[in-house]
Order: structure tokens, then C-alpha cells, then sequence
């Protein structure tokens, strides 16, 4: 399966490709906005997506919805220090397989990873 990695801090992109190691997933990319993210999406249609959704250029839940117009199987994992219910409530409604906040530990993540895997 195909990763594609999206935050704009580089510390939590590595962090995420670590914490994911086991998973045997190819990261076909690393993105630190949203317009990048989407660039790379088109490029290599990735199964899954990690997405922060505070970044420049263009937030997570804008690059979201592109990338569901794009393939709407795609697996999409929202990773976000913003903690209140209506952002989590719109990440899901467009497309978002679920919603992690930040800070997570590595067992949280490969959670919420290996339940949108299903």
C-alpha cells in the first residue's frame, strides 16, 4: 500500500514514517502543504493519507475534499492539534476515515492507522 504524509512540521512527518515503519507501506511522498499534497495525490494516488489540516497554502480539510474528488476510496487519517468536535465532525463528513489529535504516542497512531486499513 501506498502512504502519503502530510504536516508542515518535518519533525512530525518523520515521526509518522516511524511510528508506521512496521506497517510495510511505501511513502510515496512528503508534504508540508496542502497544495504539494495534492500535486503528489494525483501523482501517485496513495491508498493511505496521514493529513494535518493547519498548513499554508491550502488547509487539510480543502486538500481533503480534492483529493476524494480525485479517488474516493482513498484512505484518508486526519492528524490535528485541533481538538474540537465540529472540525472532526466535517473531516469525516468529507471523506476522512478518522481523526487523531495531536500529541499522539506511536500505539495511537498505528491504532488509528490499522483502523482505517479495515
Amino acid at each position: 500500500m501506498k502512504l502519503l504524509i502530510v504536516d508542515d512540521s518535518n519533525i512530525m512527518r518523520k515521526a509518522i514514517g516511524k511510528y508506521l515503519s512496521e506497517f510495510n507501506l511505501e511513502i510515496v511522498g512528503n508534504a508540508e502543504n496542502g497544495e504539494k499534497a495534492v500535486e503528489l495525490f494525483k501523482e501517485h494516488l496513495p491508498d493511505l493519507v496521514t493529513l494535518d489540516i493547519t498548513m499554508p497554502r491550502m488547509d487539510g480539510l480543502t486538500c481533503l475534499s480534492k483529493m476524494m474528488e480525485i479517488k474516493p476510496d482513498a484512505r484518508v487519517l486526519i492528524i490535528s492539534a485541533l481538538k474540537d468536535n465540529a472540525t472532526a465532525i466535517q473531516a469525516v463528513k468529507l471523506g476522512a476515515r478518522g481523526f487523531l489529535s495531536k500529541p499522539f504516542n506511536e500505539k495511537t497512531l498505528q491504532e488509528e492507522i490499522t483502523a482505517c486499513l479495515k
